[in-house]
Order: C-alpha cells, then sequence, then structure tokens
C-alpha cells in the first residue's frame, strides 16, 4: 500500500512539500475562516457563561483523547515501511482504548459536576465525550493521509465538517439551545469530517492484529503519548484552575482572549508542521537536511506571525469591540499578553517535530518532564493574584518551555538556541516597531472602523517595506516561493 520512502527522488519529494503546504495552508485557511466567522455569530448569540461551562467540560475531554489518540497516527507516519497491518492492528487498538476511556469519564460525570458545583456539566460531558472513539478512527485516516502527503484530502474533509457543524452550531444558537448549541457544533464537525475522510480515502480497516506490531509501533507512540498527555494535562490545568477558584465567565474571557492569537499562530504552524513532520521522517537520516528544514520553516512562520501577532496585540481593543461587541471587552487584556505567549510557538513546535522525526520521543518524553514542574509553578503563583496573572505566567513559561524544547537539537541537528534566536530577531524586530506605529495610530480620535483601517494597511506597508529595505532572508524566500507558484 505504501511505497518505500527511500526510493523518493529529492525533486519529488520537494514538490510534494510544496504541494502539501499549499493544500494543508488552503484547508486551515478555509476552514478556519468558517469557523471564525461562525465563532463570531456564536459570541453574538450566546453568553461568556455558557463558553465558560463548555471550557470546563474539554478539560476533562481533551485530555482523554491525547490518551486515545496522541501517538497512534505519529508512530504510522514515523514508521518507514508500515504497511495495512500496521494501520489495522493501530486502528483496533485505539478504538478499543478509546471506547474505555468514554466509559470511565461517562461513569465519572457526576463527580465533575459536583467538583465545580455545576450540574449542566454531567449532561454535556457525556454527551460532547462522543467525540473521543470518533477522534481514535480520524487518528488513523489523517495518519494514511499524511505518509502520502495527500494533504488534498485533508481541504475537503475539514471545510465540509467545518460548514456543516458551524451551520448546525448557529441554528441550534438561534433557536436559545445555549451551551448545547456548542456542543453540537463541535460533535457535528467530528462526525462529519470523519464521515468524509471515510468516503474519500482508499485504506479500509482489516480484521486483523498483530500484538507484535503494536508492541513495536507503541514502543514510540507511548513515549510521544506521554509527552502530549504531559503537556495536555499542564496546558488544560489553568482551565481547570480558573474554573475552581474564579467563575465560568472568567474563564471564557481568558479563553476568548487566547482563541484569535492561537487561532493564527496554529493554523500557520500546524500547517508548516503538518506537512514538516512526514517530510523530515523521510530523511531522518540526514541530520543536516533536518536542520535545514527546521530553519526554513521557522524563518517562514516568524516572517508571517510576528507581524500578525503583534499587530493584533496593538489593536485588540478595537478588533474585540467590533466583532465580539462590548459584552467580551474583558478578554482584551488577556489576548494582548497572549499574543507574545504564541510568539514563543515558532520555535517550540519546529525544535518538537525534529525529535519525532528523528524517532527520539524519549527525549521528547524526557523534556516535558523537565518543563511542566516550572509550568506548575508559575500558574500556582498566578492563580493566587487574578486570572490574568495567570496569561502572564504562561506567556513566561512559554519562553522557558522553548529554550527547553531546542535544548537537545544542538546536539542532534546542530542547530542551537542561539542560532534559531539569531534567525527570528529581524522578524522579531520589524514586528515590533510596526506594533509600535500601529498602536500610536489606535490613539487618533476617530472612528473606529477607519482607525482599525488605517493599522492594518499602515502596518502592512511599514512591515513589507522594512523587510525588503533589509533584505530579510525570510523576505526572499516568501517572495520566491510565491513567484516559483505562480509560475506554475
Amino acid at each position: 500500500m505504501f511505497p518505500e520512502v527511500n526510493k523518493m527522488e529529492k525533486e519529488d519529494i520537494k514538490s510534494k512539500t510544496l504541494k502539501g503546504f499549499l493544500w494543508r495552508f488552503g484547508e486551515r485557511l478555509s476552514s478556519q475562516l468558517v469557523s471564525f466567522i461562525v465563532s463570531i455569530i456564536l459570541a453574538r448569540l450566546l453568553m461568556p457563561k455558557e463558553y465558560g461551562i463548555i471550557a470546563l467540560t474539554m478539560v476533562f475531554i481533551n485530555i482523554a483523547s491525547v490518551l486515545a489518540i496522541s501517538g497512534l497516527g505519529t508512530s504510522l507516519i514515523q514508521k518507514k515501511d508500515a504497511d495495512d497491518l500496521d494501520f489495522s492492528t493501530m486502528f483496533h487498538a485505539g478504538n478499543a482504548f478509546s471506547l474505555l476511556l468514554y466509559v470511565i469519564l461517562f461513569m465519572a460525570a457526576p463527580f465533575i459536576a459536583d467538583l465545580y458545583d455545576n450540574e449542566l456539566i454531567q449532561p454535556v460531558l457525556r454527551v460532547l465525550g462522543v467525540v473521543i472513539p470518533i477522534s481514535s478512527i480520524n487518528s488513523i485516516q489523517q495518519a494514511s493521509v499524511s505518509r502520502k502527503l495527500e494533504f488534498k484530502k485533508f481541504f475537503y474533509a475539514t471545510f465540509i465538517g467545518t460548514l456543516v457543524s458551524g451551520a448546525v452550531g448557529v441554528f441550534m444558537a438561534y433557536w436559545g439551545m445555549g451551551v448545547w448549541a456548542l456542543v453540537g457544533q463541535q460533535l457535528t464537525s467530528q462526525i462529519v469530517n470523519t464521515f468524509t475522510l471515510n468516503r474519500i480515502i482508499t485504506w479500509r480497516p482489516q480484521l486483523k492484529f498483530s500484538y507484535q506490531r503494536f508492541k513495536s509501533l507503541f514502543s514510540f507512540g507511548s513515549k510521544y503519548m506521554g509527552a502530549n498527555v504531559i503537556g495536555t494535562f499542564f496546558n488544560e490545568f489553568k482551565s481547570f484552575v480558573i474554573g475552581i477558584k474564579y467563575q465560568p465567565a472568567d474563564l471564557a474571557f481568558y479563553n476568548r482572549g487566547e482563541s484569535l492569537p492561537s487561532l493564527l499562530s496554529n493554523n500557520i504552524n500546524n500547517t508548516i508542521n503538518a506537512v514538516l513532520f512526514p517530510v523530515m521522517s523521510k530523511v531522518q537520516d540526514d541530520p543536516e537536511a533536518i536542520k535545514r528544514a527546521v530553519r526554513r520553516a521557522m524563518m517562514t512562520s516568524s516572517f508571517v506571525m510576528c507581524p500578525i501577532l503583534l499587530g493584533l496585540a496593538a489593536t485588540s481593543d478595537k478588533v474585540v469591540l467590533i466583532l465580539l461587541t462590548g459584552k467580551w471587552m474583558f478578554c482584551v487584556p488577556f489576548m494582548q499578553v497572549l499574543c507574545f505567549q504564541y510568539l514563543f510557538g515558532i520555535l517550540g513546535t519546529a525544535n518538537l517535530q525534529a525529535l519525532n522525526a528523528l524517532g527520539r520521543s524519549d527525549v521528547t518524553l524526557k523534556l516535558e518532564l523537565i518543563k511542566k514542574p516550572i509550568y506548575l509553578l508559575l500558574i500556582i503563583i498566578g492563580v493566587f493574584i487574578s486570572p490574568l496573572a495567570i496569561a502572564i505566567a504562561n506567556t513566561c513559561y512559554g519562553f522557558i518551555g522553548t529554550a527547553i524544547n531546542a535544548w537537545p537539537n544542538r546536539k542532534l541537528v546542530r542547530y542551537s538556541f542561539k542560532e534559531q534566536l539569531k534567525d527570528v530577531s529581524p522578524q522579531f524586530g520589524l514586528g515590533m516597531i510596526m506594533g509600535g506605529v500601529v498602536y500610536l495610530i489606535g490613539l487618533l480620535p476617530l472612528n473606529i472602523y477607519f482607525i482599525l483601517l488605517m493599522q492594518v494597511g499602515t502596518g502592512v506597508c511599514v512591515y513589507l517595506g522594512m523587510a525588503k529595505l533589509f533584505s530579510l532572508e525570510s523576505y526572499h524566500y516568501v517572495v520566491n516561493t510565491i513567484r516559483s507558484i505562480r509560475k506554475k
């Protein structure tokens, strides 16, 4: 079913990588554009406390989902000669484990509701928890597509799922169904996405299972899963403690403030890394090739993300007021702080992808064990001050965690954290200058829509103008890539 990757020519890999990136980016851009529009409509129709209930529920669902699917698809992508038996084995193992996790979550729902002193959490958790076994199926489907770099298929599945689920969510919210509109949206998205992928991919699970294959794949996947579980647990820890100490609305403001920076950052980073990981896995025996791929990903991501995130931080008050209305203005300081947190993700995720491509999931797990006590300490300090202090603590951890993620690659691919900072610092510096100019424009006593339009236009011109003036390497790479695409 899957060709030997070492028989692929370098030019073929390069071509597939570029096409994969474009389709993956197109998938992300189109689906997230629809999601963004839907989220604006839902934010206007629903109250912050209803978003808070979903956020509290997702703490447990996200952890369970990572336990169920993390490492399954990654181990299949990383293995060079994975075949039908490998895929079927992981498919059945994943389904069994995900069903077990859902049963546990179903039984624990009353206790979780008591913990938050909110009865509505019990039925919401039991219904929304159905996404866990569904996502297990979806993860194997995605691995099948990723191995062959056929990201065009992701485009159709994700876009259709986003469009249908968005329509369901808006319809339910319009008819006053409150928090259940958000439940319906998320559940529909996962169901439609999985069903669509099932119709357009050729792979089908077989009624066969190999314990030896499972043992071999799990040896890699378990370490990757362990790292992700630790990462997800601690990432959700902030939501857990905010929900315990403060009100659901406070958590909603935090999450809403985080949603736009994370939306922008994750779409760029995840697009690059979704393509980067299978490509690096194909050249895993060549550390120099991996270094080049990681460096290019970091420089490209930073060139795009620095002006976007720093520009958003400078315009966040106007963006929130225009898009979400005044009832969401409490999320503005969260958005400003968390924009800086997501800047650090530019380096962190690429470093981890390099480790996974090298098959060093053991190192990834060790890094998480080093980082998370630091994270825990910072969050505990923040929770005793305010929800905003938790956001600041997260941002501080973002930089510390990025430095730790980069440390192993100093030897493994000879790409030190110092070199990485040197490669992204020009983009960050120009982004800061642009952000300052944009912020000053926002102080003008003019119409809010006109000001925002002026800020965006000026920001783009200032950043690109400076990038061209100082002849940034990342600028020329992006421009040349666009030109090559247009020629084709």
